[in-house]
């Protein structure tokens, strides 16, 4: 009876002890818990639009510690790495009690350690919480904190934090960049010597440093592919293989790319773990190379900056600020991209662009190059010569001065801005200036993005799109009225199609403009097909002058080489819109077979203040002339001009001149129509209404 008290009073206290146990070790677990968040510390990564790594940073201690999961890594790397390190890492609960009996065995049959008894999640501990003594304690508090660690995560969840945080040499944390860093790409596919030397390099990462040591480097390799366990997962004739390949010699740079725009990404999302942008990993490498080799080859102090955008989504495809960003001679951390500059002659198109759609020329009208002047303001060409009559379509692929100021003054220069600002583009003016004719010459700023986004209304068939800036934010489209007529957006596209290319360049399918400030200052070269658009701009970030560059002869061989490596398939343009065709000036209108003014350029004073001007209907005017018998006629009115005067509709001439100062016009339908009066002096006003 005594002796069966006895039992229950050991098995109670045997209880009691053992729940007291667990309750304290417990207690201690909560206490003191694994320092588990800073080793969930990384780097902020800028990717594009893919999910590929386009700029890295380095954590605040200066490490390169990249996120990764075990899914994103070589299989045949985690089957070599559970292998060499830890046969039964699935089995245990942190410590490998085989292993320890093992390594406790050959200590005493060798009187050294043979192998140690590390298991992933002890060595996961021993990162995490590193100590510079291997004495018995400190291995015994690694195997505690593993115990905890098996405690708060799974397997998968310690795999992928030791893929993220074993040292690789240096300041290199992690397989994603030691992969990036001593082979140059990233670790989904490694072939068998490169997976063997990533399962080596982390017991002595500094003694075991390729480019400092290859010997021990390539000697630590051949103990990974010579462990039996190793051998069976690659084969026998697959580890000798492998034994024959070099160590890498180099650490490679991590990828950097994009830079101005990664610093942007950085400061504005602080908190993130990374940043996906809306830029092509491929098109912003090759483009990166197109400007810098170009900077060199050009001259010392020389940027290039390169914008790519899609003009269907608004999404930039790449954005080069400058030559190189590491570059302080160039002052490569300028974005030169977003600064703002005189564009030259880039805006002409969209001058032409305002006088086709007034019906005022067409491509064959015969327009003077001549020197003329508009009230003192005298333009000359870039060459200093004239050219006496010739084509509207010649006068805009030769950028000729003249008659660009003479369309602009016919058109002026407010319609121009307010052309601009459908596009979401505002050009920066000298201060208390009105728009002027010297914006057809380059007399207002604009960045290199704006001007793209202005060419990407031309390139996405009139509808204006509001470029993102390639960060997060989406692009948008904008809201209103389109940037030009069908009809004056194919006669753009289909003149500058066929400017010729720069010499030694071949015809890629694109229209394109070239543009050069005043002063040699910068030189510039818009282009694009069907759907994308590039820009180009050369200069000195601190605005010196560069003798000899021009939009022609430097920036468009660039824009050619641009949209050659871009690797971009070129869109076709759109055909010719119904009833729109390049006519012979036999064939034109007799108000669009030459475009006149006065001798001196500008009209005079009492002309212009006797120009026509549509008071009916007026200027955004929604009118209802539909009916149960169809669309009825539209009464149109205007005050001063000279007669006759010609009506045009959507850039089509109404039938007959008319002496009356009151006409009638037939829709063909409902939607915007813009109409135009053109007197017999030249001179036209224009309105945009809506029918419904």
């Amino acid at each position: 009876m005594r002796r069966k008290k006895a039992v229950i009073v050991g098995i109670v206290t045997a209880a009691l002890l053992i729940g007291g146990a667990a309750f304290g070790l417990d207690a201690l677990d909560k206490a003191y818990p694994p320092p588990l968040e800073a080793a969930r510390q990384r780097s902020f990564e800028v990717l594009d639009r893919d999910g590929k790594l386009l700029r890295a940073f380095a954590t605040p201690d200066g490490r390169w510690r990249l996120r990764t999961t075990a899914g994103e890594v070589d299989p045949q790397f985690l089957r070599m790495l559970v292998a060499y390190e830890d046969q039964r890492f699935y089995d245990h609960h942190g410590v490998d009690p085989w292993a320890l009996l093992r390594s406790a065995w050959q200590l005493a049959s060798n009187g050294r350690i043979v192998s140690g008894a590390s298991t992933l999640s002890m060595q996961v501990a021993r990162l995490i919480e590193p100590r510079a003594d291997r004495s018995f304690s400190a291995k015994l508090l690694q195997a505690a904190r593993a115990l905890q660690i098996e405690r708060r995560l799974n397997k998968a969840e310690i795999l992928d934090l030791y893929l993220n945080i074993a040292p690789y040499g240096g300041n290199l944390e992690g397989v994603r960049a030691a992969s990036l860093a001593w082979f140059g790409k990233e670790p989904t596919r490694l072939d068998t010597a490169q997976a063997a030397l990533l399962v080596a390099l982390p017991q002595l990462p500094e003694k075991r440093r390729p480019d400092r040591f290859p010997d021990a480097a390539k000697q630590a390799r051949e103990r990974v592919l010579q462990r039996l366990a190793v051998e069976r997962v690659v084969g026998e004739g697959e580890a000798e293989r492998a034994s024959t390949a070099a160590v890498p010699l180099n650490r490679q740079d991590l990828p950097a790319f994009a830079p101005h725009m990664a610093v942007a990404a950085r400061a504005r999302y602080p908190n993130a773990a990374n940043v996906r942008s809306t830029l092509n990993l491929t098109i912003q490498r090759e483009l990166e190379a197109v400007a810098r080799h170009a900077a060199e080859k050009i001259g010392d102090k020389v940027s290039v900056a390169i914008v790519m955008a899609d003009a269907q989504t608004g999404d930039i495809l790449a954005e080069v600020g400058s030559a190189d960003y590491l570059d302080t001679a160039r002052r490569g951390f300028v974005e030169m991209s977003r600064a703002i500059r005189s564009p030259g002659s880039t805006l002409k198109p969209f001058i032409y662009g305002l006088a086709f759609e007034d019906g005022l020329v067409g491509q064959e009208t015969i327009i003077e190059d001549r020197p003329a002047d508009f009230s003192g303001y005298r333009p000359r060409n870039f060459d200093m010569h004239y050219q006496g009559d010739v084509s509207v379509r010649q006068a805009l692929q030769l950028s000729l001065n003249v008659p660009a100021v003479k369309l602009l003054d016919a058109v002026s220069p407010a319609a121009l801005m307010v052309r601009f600002r459908r596009a979401g583009v505002k050009l920066v003016l000298p201060a208390n200036e009105a728009p002027g004719l010297a914006i057809a010459l380059g007399g207002a700023g604009i960045s290199l993005v704006d001007l793209v986004q202005l060419y990407a209304g031309l390139a996405g068939g009139g509808e204006p799109v509001r470029l993102g800036d390639g960060i997060r934010s989406s692009p948008e489209r904008m809201e209103g009225d389109r940037l030009f007529s069908d009809a004056a957006i194919w006669n753009i596209s289909d003149t500058l199609s066929g400017v010729l290319p720069p010499l030694g360049m071949k015809q890629r399918g694109i229209a394109y403009k070239t543009g050069t400030s005043y002063g040699y200052r910068d030189a510039w070269s818009v282009g694009y097909d069907g759907r994308h658009v590039i820009g180009v701009w050369v200069g000195r970030a601190d605005n010196g002058s560069v003798p000899g560059i021009a939009g022609y002869a430097t920036a468009a061989p660039i824009l050619f080489d641009a949209f050659a490596k871009s690797g971009v398939a070129i869109t076709p343009m759109p055909a010719a819109p119904s009833g729109v065709a390049r006519l012979s000036v036999a064939d034109l209108p007799a108000n669009q077979r030459r475009f006149t003014t006065t001798a001196s350029g500008l009209l005079s004073a009492s002309r212009r203040e006797s120009a026509p001007r549509i008071v009916y209907p007026p200027e955004g005017a929604r009118v209802e002339l539909s009916s149960q018998s169809g669309i009825s006629p539209l009464v149109l009115k205007l005050q001063g001009g000279r007669a006759p005067f010609r009506w045009l509709a959507n850039g089509r001439p109404l039938p007959d001149p008319s002496h009356r100062r009151n006409s009638e016009w037939r829709p063909e339908g409902q939607g915007f129509s813009t109409l135009t009066v053109i007197d017999a002096d030249g001179r036209a006003s224009s309105v945009r209404v809506f029918v419904e």
